[in-house]
């Protein structure tokens, strides 16, 4: 992971900013995407020099009405925007240092029981599995995923060979697992570190050059095709709810896509009860 991720976050989010986006003309032929930092600079009322400071890292403590300046000026989303406020304060010990959530709630546990039969997932910010429904283990289990202790999203995603087979669109899902897992800590957080270390032995250059690219939001919903060894190809619509008390964890609860998955997703269920 970088060690400025502010900076390359600021950077990234530039160079996705069109300029006609923004209400400035094209401006003729341009070396890089996006906006110039002149031109953002400009529109935030910062100077380019302090700019440039921000996107290379000599200065990671900005302030919240730059931080806010650069926000509108890039006509961030919500997300982006709390993303963005992380960031800045990834300089900060308060927090850094704190192991990853590992206690699952009662009511938590509760709503998981609620869930089911539907796939449903509880995940700390390394992307542990902490907990999850029967309808989740009867779709996932026989590929692998819960066999480590704790499952982990992105250990398996890399590390396990079945994973390329569970998942056919495994670049695209490589991509947002490792979004999820840097959206999810400060870039000092000594536990991230430990975890993106082992990865870079372990699963080799698909997670080194995915950790060392600009940082991004991952998709908190979208579709996922996942095959089972037996049911076959399930298309899976997916959605990520951040707990409010533990800022830490998330629920991902997954939905049949279409008529096909929900027959599936039905028949694993039955055969979970029966066998």
């Amino acid at each position: 992971m970088s060690a400025n991720e502010l900076g390359a976050f600021l950077r990234a989010s530039r160079e996705a900013v069109t300029p006609a986006q923004v209400g400035l003309p094209e401006g003729g032929r341009r070396r890089t995407p996006g906006l110039r930092r002149a031109e953002l600079a400009t529109l935030a009322g910062l100077s380019v020099e302090y700019l440039s400071r921000l996107e290379q890292g000599r200065d990671r403590r900005p302030s919240a009405a730059v931080l806010g300046a650069l926000a509108d000026a890039l006509r961030m989303s919500p997300d982006e925007r709390l993303h963005l406020r992380i960031l800045s304060k990834s300089g900060d010990d308060a927090g850094c240092c704190a192991p990853p959530a590992d206690a699952v709630r009662p009511t938590v546990r509760a709503v998981l029981e609620r869930l089911e039969p539907a796939p449903a997932i509880l995940v700390n910010r390394l992307c542990d599995i902490l907990a999850w429904t029967d309808g989740y283990a009867s779709l996932t289990g026989p590929a692998g995923a819960l066999d480590t202790r704790p499952p982990n999203l992105v250990r398996y995603l890399f590390t396990d060979p079945r994973a390329k087979a569970a998942y056919p669109d495994w670049d695209r899902v490589a991509d947002e697992r490792v979004a999820l897992l840097r959206a999810g800590s400060a870039a000092a957080d000594p536990h991230l570190a430990n975890l993106a270390d082992e990865l870079a032995v372990t699963a080799g250059v698909p997670f080194r050059d995915r950790a060392k690219a600009p940082p991004r939001l991952p998709a908190r919903t979208g579709v996922e095709r996942f095959v089972h060894p037996d049911a076959g190809e399930i298309r899976l619509a997916y959605e990520t709810l951040d707990l409010s008390v533990s800022g830490d964890q998330r629920l991902v609860v997954y939905l049949p896509a279409d008529d096909a998955a929900s027959a599936a997703l039905g028949r694993l269920a039955r055969q979970s009860v029966t066998g």
